[in-house]
């Protein structure tokens, strides 16, 4: 189980004013088909009221382990043995403290100790107390007994303080929970390399060779790898999405950077899924300086050809090489001949004229062919739920090697 349909999440909320934060993220959770039970301290309830959680989740949520109207049977130990995983969101001083010196005063720390599931904590404190070596004792002993952080990030505090002790952003959070859920999936162990985005190629300090490419889908390839186990390796040409949690995340601008990342990374890997769009031309010498119009009622350059990164890379025998072919035309024929040409085991073929599969859609449509000529039509879905299915053709590839 690769998405998080159906993943029993409890939460658990601490005495925070980034507690209201935990609402977003219960809701997020929801929506993404989690079943979420909330779980609050006494000093929870000053900044947020159960009402809210019990309203996004469609769950009860549980503020007191003497709640004699909770429909089940010791709420905690309930919880506990049902839970895929904890998160404790947001994580207090004082909660760190309790689950170090393994304290059980309230239903939170009741639970923690209750439950094998894994455990995820989100920190969220003032600067100063964060930095406290009482504090950071406490987070190297949970760290120690197998317990997960993510953060705390730096930024501004609602005491108008900038420093390190904001709560993760919810995406983050999320990331960082189907990594931890993840853990055991069927590419654990197996070393992930994704390329994404459309490489630029300058023509002067301003200007560059370039394509459509909004790197969704390699993005998407990146945090599907992840979340089935694997050391997830990213790299991608210039793109404003922000870097998926717990993947290794190497940024790069032409088609030579792009290269030679490449060439580096598959060393020792299992699979290259090559979703970059690179480009196909480069200019012949970039420009120093920047190319002025006034005088010119037209401008020339010569361009050369880039490399052919999945063509040439040389790597170790056995990994698993994975195409992608953006066609407006003779999509099969176009397909199969970069299959054959480059070496691949599978190609990706894709329409990028058809509704909902261009260039910065969340959505794709695609054809799977294999080296043995196999073809797999996909419907139109999200480019995770695409990621999904070639990762699935990745897993088989690497167990028949």
């Amino acid at each position: 189980m690769y998405n998080l349909t159906g993943r029993n999440v409890v939460l658990g909320v601490t005495g925070s004013i980034a507690a209201y934060k935990s609402a977003d993220l219960a809701s997020k959770l929801t929506q993404a088909e989690c079943s979420v039970d909330v779980i609050m301290t006494p000093e929870a309830t000053n900044f947020i009221a159960p009402l809210t959680f019990s309203s996004v989740t469609g769950n009860p949520a549980y503020a007191s382990m003497w709640d004699a109207a909770s429909d089940v049977s010791e709420a905690h130990v309930a919880l506990a043995r049902r839970a895929d995983i904890l998160v404790i969101a947001p994580a207090t001083a004082t909660t760190l403290a309790r689950f170090a010196a393994g304290s059980a005063e309230d239903i939170v720390s009741l639970t923690a100790l209750a439950t094998r599931a894994p455990i995820l904590m989100c920190p969220a404190m003032d600067p100063n107390m964060f930095a406290h070596p009482a504090v950071q004792a406490n987070v190297e002993t949970l760290k120690s007994r197998g317990v997960y952080f993510v953060g705390p990030e730096e930024g501004r505090l609602a005491s108008g303080q900038m420093g390190l002790g904001r709560l993760s952003e919810v995406e983050t959070v999320i990331g960082a929970i189907r990594y931890v859920l993840g853990r055991s999936g069927d590419l654990a162990s197996k070393k992930i390399v994704v390329t994404a985005g459309g490489t630029r190629e300058q023509i002067d300090p301003v200007r560059y060779v370039g394509n459509y490419s909004s790197g969704k889908m390699g993005f998407a390839v990146a945090a599907a790898a992840r979340d089935r186990g694997a050391a997830a390796v990213l790299i991608t040409a210039p793109s404003s999405l922000p870097d998926p949690y717990a993947v290794d995340v190497i940024r790069v601008k032409s088609a030579l950077e792009m290269r030679d990342e490449v060439a580096e990374q598959c060393a020792g890997a299992d699979a290259l899924v090559m979703t970059a769009a690179v480009a196909d031309y480069q200019p012949a010498e970039a420009i120093g300086e920047k190319i002025k119009r006034e005088g010119r009622d037209s401008l020339t350059m010569s361009l050369v050809r880039t490399p052919d990164i999945l063509k040439d890379i040389e790597a170790d025998e056995g990994l698993i090489k994975v195409g992608f072919a953006a066609e407006s035309n003779d999509l099969l024929a176009n397909a199969r001949k970069k299959l054959k040409s480059k070496r691949l085991d599978l190609i990706v073929a894709n329409d990028i004229t058809a509704e909902g599969s261009g260039f910065g859609a969340d959505t794709n449509q695609v054809m799977l062919v294999d080296k043995d000529g196999t073809e797999e039509a996909l419907p139109l879905i999200s480019k995770y739920e695409v990621a999904s299915h070639i990762l699935d053709r990745v897993v088989s590839l690497i167990e028949s090697r």
